[in-house]
C-alpha cells in the first residue's frame, strides 16, 4: 500500500505550517514591541517576554523544518502561556505589576489576544488532524494493530 501523502494533504500541511509560523512571528513581534516598556515597569516580565520571543523563534523554525506534533504542541503552549499571562495581568495582576488590572482594551493587547487565540485554534486543529491521520494509517497498514487491538 502506498503511504505517500497526496498533493492535497501536502498543500494543507504546508499552508497550516506557514500560517503557524506567521502566527508565532506575530506573537513574537507584539511582545518585542511591548518589551521596552515592560523592562522599565517590571524587569522580570521583560525577561519573560524575551523567553517567549525566543521560544517563538525556536518553534517557528521547527514548524518550518518538520511540522511535527512537538512543534504544534509548542506553538499551542507558547500562545496559551501568553494568553494566561495577559488574563492574569488584567484580572488579579502579577507581583509588582498591578497597573494593567482592568485594562482590557489596549490595542496591542487586543492584537495579542487575536493572534494567540488563532494560533491556539490552528495548533489544536493540526494536532487533532495529525492524530486522526495517524489512526487511519495505523488501521490501513497491513500487519499493524488497529486502535481496537485487531490486526489490520
Amino acid at each position: 500500500m502506498n503511504r505517500t501523502p497526496d498533493l492535497t494533504t501536502l498543500a494543507r500541511d504546508g499552508i497550516a505550517r506557514a500560517v503557524g509560523v506567521v502566527g508565532l512571528a506575530g506573537v513574537g513581534l507584539i511582545h518585542l514591541l511591548d518589551a521596552p516598556g515592560k523592562f522599565e515597569e517590571t524587569p522580570y516580565m521583560g525577561w519573560m517576554y524575551v523567553a517567549l520571543i525566543a521560544g517563538c523563534l525556536v518553534v517557528a523554525a521547527e514548524l518550518l523544518r518538520t511540522g511535527s506534533r512537538a512543534a504544534w504542541t509548542g506553538a499551542a503552549l507558547l500562545a496559551l502561556s501568553a494568553l494566561v499571562g495577559f488574563t492574569l495581568t488584567r484580572t488579579v495582576g502579577l507581583p509588582q505589576a498591578t497597573g494593567d488590572i482592568g485594562n482590557w482594551s489596549e490595542p496591542l493587547g487586543m492584537a495579542s489576544l487575536f493572534v494567540e487565540g488563532c494560533l491556539v485554534a490552528l495548533s489544536m486543529a493540526a494536532l487533532t488532524l495529525s492524530g486522526a491521520a495517524g489512526r487511519v494509517r495505523a488501521e490501513r497498514s497491513p500487519g499493524r494493530r488497529t486502535l481496537a487491538g485487531q490486526n489490520a
